[in-house]
């Protein structure tokens, strides 16, 4: 492949590819989003009532899942879950690359966290791994779909069958995630969303969580609303984590429009696919089989022996080239500072994928705004930068 000189470089003097930068993300409220929560302003039914509830019946519905529940947030669905599945001090399996609130969670519910590594290639969870590191202690495994990719659900399920164990997905990231024709809430005993407002059906704030099992379902509802049976009948310690009528009716519009959004976003992946894999010393996310991303985050890896510069100088070079760029995320789990007791107590493992994918990955923007000439742009800039810095 020809080479160029890095002088040609927009952070150099160079032409940039986009004289305006790419947008990284689709975000923000439609008119349609606004009248929505502008109706119920007007109705005057701020608290959780008839939004929240169509929201819990289409969501869980459109993720092949049997119960849903809104609430405050998607942190507040971990702990809904957790608390609902774990008693303090039960041994949980977690994913070293994800992002903090899976494992912080569960730190709060009292759990002991083990932390497994990631297959390099999807980012996902690596059932292998996680084998060797279940224990008679073990109870649960809680793996997240990250980037919106969904991880190897069979390898999973069939290890929580075998090990009698509890599995809770994280998909804070994959809404209509599909895998193996089925949608992922008809997966685990429990599925945690988040609609944060830079997700792909963001609200603002908001969260769900899924689940299959009614028992399952009502100990969450418990947990979600002061362990309320009826008013004032308390039958147990709850928190105050639910949703609003005003987020409920946004989540309702925003989900009118995320099947076609999230075909979109499949699309300039299948591009993004195409090109890059093009591209000498840059690697593109490759799918667990037989799953069907919802393409939340589209993450690159770099080499960093086919090149002369650093990933970060990579991300700056692109930067200039008006393509933006993020780290999700700059460090393993095992690198934060909260969580350097459950390594000392580990004995010190730091699962080595993890810490390399921190080293060597970075996002490209992907959404349903952008457009065929955008993605290939974007492409186009990725080739020109590797090209000038290439070995």
């Amino acid at each position: 492949m020809a080479t160029m000189a890095t002088t040609d470089l927009a952070i150099n003097g160079g032409t940039p590819v986009f004289e305006k930068p790419v947008p990284f993300m689709a975000v923000g409220l439609t008119k349609k989003d606004i009248a929505a929560a502008t109706e119920v302003l007007e109705s005057g039914m701020l608290r959780a009532a008839s939004k929240c509830a169509a929201l819990e019946e289409r969501f869980a519905e459109a993720s092949d899942a049997k119960i849903g529940l809104t609430c405050a947030n998607g942190t507040c669905a971990l702990q809904l879950a957790y608390g609902a599945l774990l008693e303090p001090g039960d041994e949980v399996i977690v994913p070293a690359w994800t992002y903090i609130a899976t494992v912080s969670m569960l730190v709060a519910a009292g759990a002991k966290v083990v932390f497994c590594d990631s297959v390099e290639a999807s980012y996902q969870a690596d059932p292998k791994d996680i084998e060797s590191r279940i224990t008679p202690k073990t109870k649960a495994i809680a793996v997240t779909h990250l980037y919106g990719i969904p991880c190897d659900i069979d390898a999973i399920e069939a290890l929580a069958k075998k090990h009698n164990l509890k599995v809770i997905y994280d998909a804070a990231q994959a809404h209509l995630a599909t895998y193996k024709g089925k949608g992922i809430g008809a997966f685990g005993v429990a599925v945690t969303y988040s609609f944060y407002a830079t997700k792909n059906m963001g609200t603002g704030e908001g969260g769900m969580v899924t689940t299959n099992d009614p028992a399952v379902a009502r100990q969450m509802g418990l947990l979600r609303s002061h362990g309320e049976t009826d008013k004032y009948l308390h039958e147990q310690v709850g928190f105050n984590y639910r949703m609003n009528d005003i987020t409920g009716a946004i989540g309702l519009s925003k989900l009118d429009e995320l099947p076609g959004q999230t075909e979109r976003r499949r699309e300039v992946a299948k591009l993004y696919h195409a090109r890059i894999d093009q591209i000498d010393g840059v690697h593109r996310p490759v799918p667990t089989q037989g799953s069907e991303p919802a393409w939340h985050l589209y993450t690159c890896r770099f080499d960093p022996d086919a090149f002369s510069c650093t990933r970060d100088e990579f991300m700056a070079a692109l930067n200039k080239e008006g393509v933006p760029t993020a780290l999700h995320y700059p460090k393993s789990l095992t690198r934060q500072p909260a969580f350097k007791h459950i390594v000392e107590q580990n004995g010190g493992h730091e699962p080595p994928v993890a810490l390399k994918l921190a080293q060597t990955i970075f996002c490209i923007p992907i959404h349903q705004n952008l457009t065929d000439d955008q993605a290939h742009g974007v492409c186009d800039a990725i080739e020109k930068v590797a090209n000038a810095f290439r070995k």
